[in-house]
């Protein structure tokens, strides 16, 4: 019977099915008849319905008698295939979940996700992703993400390998069966690429058939009569190279086609197209995927330092090994920014659990291989045979050489064929004992993945895979006399370890996206004997010299310590020389560069070999990860040669260095960069000009990032602050620039106070010490009334205007040779603005009656905290009008009026201002010439304010004595504020 099905449904259901007929859409006769009685109100309506329904070959049909029974049947068994499955990352925490983390909408991939390895990705951005993306939350992955959007077909979510991708379609599959998520979609058919290696030709209808023999009836699924979600996961791990442009077209569900067209096809909507498309992958791989096929474009992030925290004391509730190995972690950061990989992480904290409780004589891994040789180690001596007595050395080390060999020689030609996962015919042809690979111990290292297709295993993590392989070439590189790395059995002669050494650096070098980065460092690091140690039986002990030798060659690759600076500019590839030094322990180049970054000495000195070593020192040192500092050292070639490296730096400090014109070029494409994650730059102490202004100001044209300029004490000139105005209008991502000191004088003033106009984000600019003039100051002026009445009309549209808001919060005007006309004009501004929040007028020719006219001002304004008029002669009427605004003020905490000689009874009228004045907290009357009584006077004000938290009173011919009487009287009354006398 059809009483568990609500007609509402069924007319949803129905009114749907549409059959593509010619040039348009038709109704198919039986949905028309179908629909009809669904309409029907009369007595034998039911009746009539289940007949026809019952009598019916119709998809529609079929899927009102058997939908609720196949959905059931379907998430039961996904349920039993998800609870037998393996999750790497079983002993983390909830909150540190893939679901619990969310995902992150992107509007593209970046050149580096596109072009590196997955561990050169998450070293040269230092473990953070890319900045200012919007999350999104796991259950609205397949929603429209606005009332007036529609649910995407094809979404593609991609993320460094370990980092959960596979993890986050298992916990939205399991919250689907548990009717959690996308509660419209009606199946969930979660493949996974590995299983479709082992297929050669196949239908859209034969492959649901193998993979889900549960579902009677796959056409159903996949006609459309309802919703169907088909995903992909692991695309990287696909044996075949998806090619858009040649695949052949198929439409028919039931043509067997092969499996890469197969793909290709459901991607490109000709198959399938009512069935919605998840993928994952890792991101090199997902850029084969042409972009306009991809509706939404998602990437799972890593964990931060606080994960990582969170993580640590989960795996590891003993409060004194937590706080081991979190030490150890800070002080060697290159392990902290492996471990922002969620898997990396459990590999790690497994290891230095396991050597902290064996209690190892050499202490804890410093470098990437001594930790994964290590793990190798402690995962082939869980698996060594045991019996009453302890395990002989002897055992150890044939359990070394039966597990970890013949899986090094599966690593190894996997990696360099691009292959991940393995069937077992694989791992019989390379030696590996399939019951040691299926071990507890085995399976820490090689882990099994069970489907209805397919049996395939893979290494626990890419990492893995590539220490191993390394162990494989250091092992064989000793006695092989051809290329390992050649496919065919035949190459040129290779004899002896360091021509195979040569060899290795050589292709790693030459491969542009890095492939064999990884490889190579660990290569390098298994000639240092701590690292080679945990595995002697493997890999045997090497002569120091041999460690030696490498480094010297490695260094070689680098270029000359000596002679011109910069160069080229400096590639990833070479940084990972650097990498490998670092792993080999060859570090004395590193660590001189090291030093002198940290002691600001880095001028002159800059080789080619030591810009390659300060471009390592970019990813990793944690100096620099907060703050950049490469003030007074870079010229126009280091900046060349170092550019790539400083797109990842998140604040910039480039000071004192000489810059010019043309040095902005190079800035200013860096600016630009697709990839830039700059927040933050000072360029202050320069000599940057117009011309440099104009090609900061087209970078600033297109940049999405950088939050802070600072160009004080350039040459912009009036010019170039038009330029920089022009861009200003069109940048919504600065919040605060600085233009100290650049002489842009009255008419680039008025530019920038026409970008107030407009700009919606600008909250702080500083314009000391430009020549403003009286008309700079009034086009300011005008500006912030312009601003007000933006306010105003905000409260009358509510949030739509709320967008168009100008919200500048800090205005800098000191030593601009501002008069009584220009100050009167922004004192106007400033009685009706409700934004400005500082204002810095110290220096200026202000005299009295512009004072005044800031004073009455203050008596409307309730925005303003900060004022300062350090040194502009108000006076004693000045201080006189300055005391009648704080009796009705209340929203003023700063003011400064150092060196303005408003004498005794200027004094005299603040403190009456002080006694009625509670929201002040700051006053500062340096060099005014109040004299003894006037501070006094001040002084016994606190009897009745006591909000202030700090007075300076220097410089007023108080006295020694005075000072005592004052000092004792402002204790005795307000025993919290600070006082300088």
């Amino acid at each position: 019977m059809l009483s568990h099905l609500r007609v509402q449904e069924l007319l949803s259901v129905v009114d749907e099915m549409r059959v593509e007929d010619g040039g348009g859409r038709q109704v198919e006769e039986q949905v028309m008849t179908l629909l009809s009685l669904l309409a029907s109100r009369a007595p034998h309506g039911p009746d009539a319905l289940q007949a026809f329904v019952e009598n019916s070959d119709s998809h529609e049909a079929r899927l009102i008698l058997t939908h609720d029974h196949m959905v059931k049947e379907h998430q039961t068994m996904l349920l039993q295939r998800l609870a037998s499955s393996r999750d790497r990352m079983y002993n983390a925490p909830p909150s540190l979940s893939s679901a619990s983390r969310g995902l992150l909408l992107v509007d593209g991939l970046s050149n580096l996700q596109q072009k590196e390895h997955d561990l050169m990705q998450v070293n040269t951005a230092r473990g953070s992703g890319r900045i200012h993306l919007r999350s999104l939350a796991l259950a609205r992955l397949m929603e429209p993400l606005t009332r007036v959007s529609s649910s995407p077909r094809v979404s593609l979510t991609v993320g460094v390998a370990g980092i959960g991708k596979t993890a986050l379609v298992r916990q939205f599959v399991t919250q689907w069966c548990l009717r959690k998520v996308c509660g419209d979609i009606s199946f969930v058919l979660p493949l996974s690429f590995w299983e479709l290696n082992s297929l050669e030709k196949v239908s859209a209808e034969r492959l649901v058939r193998l993979a889900f023999p549960h579902l009677s009836d796959p056409s159903l699924v996949l006609s459309g009569a309802c919703r169907t979600l088909l995903i992909f996961d692991g695309l990287d791990e696909f044996r075949c190279r998806l090619n858009f442009s040649d695949a052949s077209t198929c439409s028919d569900p039931k043509k067997e086609v092969s499996v890469e067209d197969l793909v290709t096809n459901i991607i490109r909507g000709n198959l399938l197209p009512d069935v919605s498309v998840w993928l994952t992958s890792r991101s090199a791989h997902a850029a084969l995927i042409p972009v306009g096929l991809v509706d939404r474009l998602t990437e799972v992030p890593g964990f931060t330092s606080q994960d990582v925290h969170t993580f640590l004391h989960h795996y590891l509730p003993e409060r004194d090994t937590a706080g081991q190995v979190w030490a150890h972690l800070e002080s060697h950061k290159f392990l902290m920014v492996m471990s922002y990989i969620p898997c990396v992480c459990q590999i790690v904290m497994e290891t230095l659990r396991f050597l902290l409780q064996k209690g190892s004589p050499d202490g804890l891994p410093r470098t990437c291989t001594e930790l994964y040789a290590h793990f190798c180690a402690m995962n082939a001596e869980a698996g060594a045979p045991r019996g009453r007595e302890p395990m002989r050395t002897e055992q150890v080390q044939a359990s070394q050489r039966k597990l970890l060999g013949p899986l090094g020689r599966l690593a190894f030609y996997g990696l360099i064929k691009h292959k991940y996962t393995f069937g077992e015919q694989d791992l019989r042809a390379h030696g590996v004992d399939l019951p040691s690979a299926q071990g507890s111990h085995g399976a820490a290292l090689l882990v099994r993945e069970e489907s209805a297709i397919f049996v395939a295993y893979r290494f626990a993590h890419l990492t893995v895979q590539e220490f191993l392989a390394a162990t494989f070439y250091h092992v064989s590189s000793k006695r092989a006399i051809f290329d390992l790395f050649s496919e065919s059995a035949m190459s040129w002669p290779k004899l002896g370890f360091q021509n195979h050494f040569r060899n290795a650096l050589q292709r790693s070098q030459q491969d542009d996206g890095g492939h064999l980065d990884v490889l190579v460092r660990f290569l390098a690091g298994l000639l240092s004997p701590s690292a080679a140690k945990p595995l002697a039986a493997l890999v045997g002990k090497d002569d120091c010299s041999q460690q030696v030798w490498a480094g010297g060659f490695l260094q070689s690759l680098l270029g000359p310590t000596g002679g011109s600076e910069g160069g080229a500019a400096v590639s990833l590839r070479e940084v990972n020389l650097a990498y490998c030094l670092q792993e080999l322990k060859h570090t004395e180049l590193l660590w001189k560069v090291e030093e002198a970054l940290s002691s600001g000495s880095l001028a002159g000195t800059l080789s080619r070999s030591h810009c390659v070593a300060l471009a390592y020192l970019l990813q990793v040192s944690p100096e620099c990860r907060q703050e950049t500092n490469l003030s007074d050292c870079l010229n126009y070639s280091t900046v060349k040669c170092l550019l790539p490296q400083l797109l990842y730096c998140s604040h910039l400090r480039l000071e004192n260095n000489h810059f010019k014109d043309n040095v902005m070029e190079l800035l200013g494409s860096l600016l630009s960069a697709k990839d830039c994650q700059v927040q933050k730059i000072s360029l202050a102490d320069n000599s940057i000009g117009n011309l440099g202004a104009k090609a900061l100001s087209r970078a600033l044209l297109v940049n999405r990032t950088l939050t802070a300029l600072d160009l004080r004490s350039n040459n912009i000139g009036a010019k170039g602050a038009r330029f920089l105005a022009e861009a200003l209008k069109m940048n919504q991502a600065l919040v605060s620039i600085n233009f100290q000191n650049n002489a842009i004088g009255e008419e680039g003033t008025r530019a920038l106070a026409d970008v107030l106009l407009v700009n919606r984000k600008l909250v702080s600019l500083n314009l000391c010490s430009n020549q403003l003039g009286d008309g700079g100051a009034t086009a300011l002026a005008q500006a912030l009334v312009e601003n007000r009445t933006l306010l105003s009309l905000q409260s009358v549209v509510l949030l739509l205007l709320l967008l168009l808001l100008l919200l500048l919060l800090l205005l800098l005007l000191t030593a601009n040779l501002l008069h009584d006309e220009g100050v009167q004009a922004i004192a106007g501004a400033i009685g009706v603005n409700q934004s400005l929040t500082s204002l810095h007028l110290q220096w200026n020719f202000i005299k009295v009656g512009a004072t005044k006219a800031l004073a009455h001002a203050l008596t409307s304004n309730t925005a303003l905290n900060l004022l300062d008029l350090q040194g502009v002669s108000a006076g004693r009427s000045g201080a006189i009008a300055m005391a009648t605004a704080l009796m009705v003020n209340h929203s003023l905490h700063t003011l400064d009026l150092r060196g303005n000689s408003i004498g005794m009874e200027g004094a005299k009228a603040l403190a009456s201002a002080l006694k009625h004045n509670h929201s002040l907290k700051s006053l500062n009357l340096q060099e005014n010439g109040l004299g003894m009584d006037g501070a006094i006077f001040i002084a016994t004000a606190l009897r009745a304010n006591h909000q202030l938290t700090y007075i300076n009173l220097q410089g007023n011919g108080i006295g020694e004595s005075g000072a005592k009487v004052i000092s004792d009287t402002i204790r005795t009354n307000s025993p919290d504020c600070v006082v300088m006398i």
